[in-house]
């Protein structure tokens, strides 16, 4: 069924406006998928936060110009399916990188993050991106790790005292 004039409007302004406030995108063909594919791998992507569309490439095309995805016009040819990553940057990564695993039939094309395009061999960079939660530890423990080694330091002369005379105990007790 073709779109008409106004349908092509409204699938545009929906890119347009999931593009505008995504971290990163990833195009992706998918050809010889069959249906059952492509519902698991809808499904998974929303349960990812991730926004997965089949769009046609003049369309897409119009939908990220003025984006920071605009880069990846010229990159948008054959039947691709496009995933922008809502909640983290790495999200749509790991969950086309994870689904490809399963079947050889949806091949990345490219990886678009920060305004700058990358191939298909990124995708993998992309998808080991810490979320916010993980991000968050990480920078805690960094943060933590300078008090705790402070406190072990004023610790230790107290320790090495008592361990000292323990010492000393045990060889008196011994002779």
């Amino acid at each position: 069924m073709a779109l008409t004039l106004d349908d092509k409007v409204a699938v545009v302004e929906e890119v347009a406006a999931v593009a505008a406030k995504a971290h990163s995108a990833v195009a992706a063909e998918y050809r010889g998928m069959t249906v059952a594919h492509l519902t698991e791998l809808r499904k998974t992507a929303r349960e990812s936060g991730v926004y997965l569309k089949v769009v046609k490439n003049t369309l897409a095309r119009r939908a990220v110009q003025g984006t920071s995805f605009e880069c990846m016009q010229d990159g948008l040819v054959g039947p691709l399916i496009l995933a922008f990553s809502l909640e983290d940057p790495g999200c749509a990564a790991r969950v086309l990188s994870d689904f490809s695993k399963q079947t050889d039939k949806l091949v990345v094309k490219l990886v678009a993050i920060g305004g700058k395009q990358y191939g298909a061999q990124e995708l993998d960079r992309l998808a080991k991106l810490p979320n916010r939660e993980q991000a968050l530890a990480i920078l805690m423990g960094t943060m933590k790790a300078p008090i705790e080694k402070f406190v072990r330091t004023l610790a230790e002369p107290h320790a090495k005292l008592a361990r000292t005379i323990a010492a000393i105990r045990d060889q008196k007790q011994s002779a």
